[in-house]
């Protein structure tokens, strides 16, 4: 089985292999720890292609929750902002119950791709949300308003996250 693994990996990451999204949907269907952590493995390499295939492939496999720390930790790396939209288009995969403040930080930080994405999971994503939760978002607004054009994409972003920050505090507050 480990040489089946390998093998797939290999044939996912080979620049020759003209379908090689059908090697990752493999590996999804095998699943398992091993295949997840061979391809986090793939997906923090130094190969922009293989990586969108392993996040591909992440996304796709039953019991990932171990693959989404890592990568959220590949779109939010700086050195991907503008060509993180595919990163950010396998989140649909995981459970985000719990990474409201990931998910906000996408929609204010990342590429016109990855924002607009990270606004439907905002949208249609029930999260857990706390006040400590609350609190780091609003550390992210403020950091984002310090750091931004005033155009209006800002003005857009500001009507959003106004009326979202609102509605949580809301629920607090009743």
């Amino acid at each position: 089985m480990a040489q089946d693994i390998d093998l797939l990996i290999q044939k996912m990451c080979d620049k020759q292999e003209e379908e090689a999204f059908i090697y990752a949907d493999q590996l999804a269907e095998i699943g398992g720890e091993e295949v997840l952590d061979k391809l986090v493995e793939v997906l923090k390499g130094e190969d922009m292609e293989n990586a969108y295939l392993a996040a591909r492939g992440l996304a796709a496999m039953e019991h990932n929750d171990a693959a989404l720390d890592p990568l959220l930790e590949v779109i939010h790396d700086k050195q991907n902002k503008m060509r993180n939209g595919n990163f950010v288009q396998a989140l649909e995969g995981f459970d985000l119950s719990d990474k409201f403040v990931d998910v906000l930080r996408i929609y204010l930080f990342g590429n016109f791709k990855a924002s607009l994405l990270a606004k439907e999971y905002l949208d249609y994503t029930e999260f857990d949300i706390t006040p400590r939760v609350i609190r780091k978002a609003e550390k992210h607004w403020k950091h984002f308003q310090n750091n931004s054009a005033n155009d209006q994409e800002f003005d857009i972003k500001k009507q959003e996250v106004v009326e979202i920050l609102g509605e949580m505090k809301d629920m607090f507050d009743e």
